[in-house]
C-alpha cells in the first residue's frame, strides 16, 4: 500500500459514518411520512392506481375465457410500457422529487435543514432515498394490484400461467422496471429542482427527449432513462398509430447491461447533485 493510499484509507475510516447513518435514517423517516401522508400527494396516488381501477372494471364486467389470456398479457405490458414508463412514473416522480428541494424553497422551510449540523450531501442523499422509497411503495403496489387483477379473473388458467408459466417472471421484470424508473427519474428530477426555479419546463423537455431518444444515435441513447427500461420489458408490445413512434426498436442489449448502464447514469447524476448542493444558495426574495 502506497503512502497516498494509506492516507486516503485512514481519512475514510476517520469519517463519522455512524453519525451520518443516524442522521440520514431520521431524515428519510421524516421525508417518507411527508411524501406519503400529505393531501398534496393525492394526485400521485391517482397516477399510480388509475390503471388498477380500469382493470378492476374490466374484471367485473367482462368474461375471461382462457384463450384471451395472451391478449390480456399484452394489454398489461402495454400499460407498463406506454403508461407507467412514459407518463405515470415520470410525472409521479416529478411530483415527489421536485418537492424535496424546490418545494421546500417555495414553502420557505429548506433553510432549517441547511442550518442544521448535517452535511448537505447527507441531506441530499437522504431526500433521494426517501423520495425513491415513497415512489417505490406507490408504484410497486400499483403494479402488483394491476397484475393480480389482470389474472385473477382467469381462475385456474391464470394461476397456472403465473405460477407454472412465464407470469411470475414477467411480474419480477415489471417490479425491476419500477425500481429502476423511480431511481432514474428521481435522480434527474432532484437535480432539476436544484437547477431551475420552475423545473416543469425542463421536465417537459426531458419528456420530449425520452420520446425521441430511440431514433437518436446509439451514444445519445445512453443519456435516457426510458431507453434502458424498455430493454427490460418481458413482453414485446407492437405500437399502432402514434404509439409506433414510441416503440422504435433500438439495438437489443442484455438485461444486465441495461441495469448496469442505468445505475451508472443514476450514480453520475447523484454525484453531480452532491456537488451542486454544496453551492446551493437560498434567496427567498426571488424564490
Amino acid at each position: 500500500m502506497t503512502p497516498t493510499t494509506g492516507a486516503f484509507v485512514r481519512s475514510v475510516l476517520r469519517q463519522p459514518w455512524g453519525l451520518w447513518w443516524t442522521q440520514g435514517r431520521r431524515l428519510v423517516r421524516i421525508e417518507v411520512r411527508r411524501n406519503l401522508f400529505s393531501w398534496k400527494a393525492t394526485w400521485i396516488y391517482f397516477l399510480a392506481f388509475v390503471p388498477a381501477v380500469i382493470i378492476l372494471i374490466h374484471l367485473l364486467i367482462d368474461t375471461h375465457p382462457a384463450f384471451q389470456l395472451g391478449e390480456d398479457t399484452r394489454v398489461l405490458a402495454g400499460v407498463v410500457e406506454f403508461y407507467y414508463i412514459r407518463l405515470g412514473m415520470f410525472f409521479g416522480c416529478l411530483g415527489i422529487f421536485s418537492r424535496l428541494i424546490r418545494g421546500e424553497m417555495v414553502e420557505r422551510s429548506l433553510h432549517f435543514y441547511l442550518l442544521a449540523p448535517v452535511r448537505r450531501e447527507i441531506l441530499l442523499l437522504a431526500k433521494f432515498v426517501a423520495g425513491s422509497t415513497s415512489a417505490l411503495l406507490l408504484f410497486g403496489t400499483a403494479i402488483l394490484a394491476d397484475f393480480m387483477l389482470m389474472y385473477v379473473g382467469f381462475g385456474a388458467a391464470g394461476k397456472d400461467y403465473v405460477f407454472h408459466g412465464p407470469g411470475f417472471g414477467q411480474l419480477q421484470a415489471y417490479l425491476l422496471i419500477v425500481v429502476l424508473a423511480c431511481l432514474g427519474y428521481g435522480a434527474v428530477f432532484l437535480l432539476l429542482s436544484m437547477m431551475f426555479r420552475n423545473p416543469m419546463p425542463a421536465a417537459l423537455l426531458f419528456l420530449g427527449w425520452e420520446a425521441i431518444n430511440p431514433v437518436m444515435p446509439a451514444l445519445l441513447q445512453k443519456i435516457s432513462v426510458a431507453s434502458y427500461l424498455l430493454h427490460l420489458m418481458p413482453v414485446n408490445v407492437p405500437g399502432d398509430g402514434i404509439f409506433a413512434l414510441l416503440t422504435v426498436q433500438t439495438e437489443p442489449v442484455p438485461a444486465w447491461v441495461a441495469v448496469l448502464g442505468l445505475l451508472i447514469l443514476i450514480s453520475v447524476v447523484l454525484a453531480y447533485s452532491c456537488v451542486r448542493i454544496r453551492r446551493l444558495e437560498i434567496r427567498y426574495t426571488t424564490d
